[in-house]
């Protein structure tokens, strides 16, 4: 059975609008994220080292080659101060 001519205009409308949206999402995002996909399922350890790597370089998704760490690091401890 045809579809009939008048629904393409709007159905085409409404694909290009799911389609501008899902694009623009999908680049805002990874913008974010430093050109990578998201993460999914996220653990305890790699909380834990993206805060690291946070502390050495700035970013959450950055990581460092270096093999010593940078003098800032020994005094940017994780551990925050806790009132007694």
């Amino acid at each position: 059975m045809p579809v009939p001519f008048e629904a393409v205009i709007p159905m085409a409308i409404v694909v290009t609008l799911f389609t501008v949206t899902g694009t623009g999402f999908s680049g805002v995002s990874r913008l974010a994220n430093e050109g990578k996909p998201l993460r999914h399922n996220v653990d305890e350890w790699e909380r834990m080292m993206m805060r690291r790597d946070f502390r050495l370089t700035g970013t959450k998704r950055g990581q460092a080659r270096d093999a010593v760490a940078p003098e800032s690091f020994a005094t940017n401890n994780a551990w925050s101060a806790e009132r007694v």
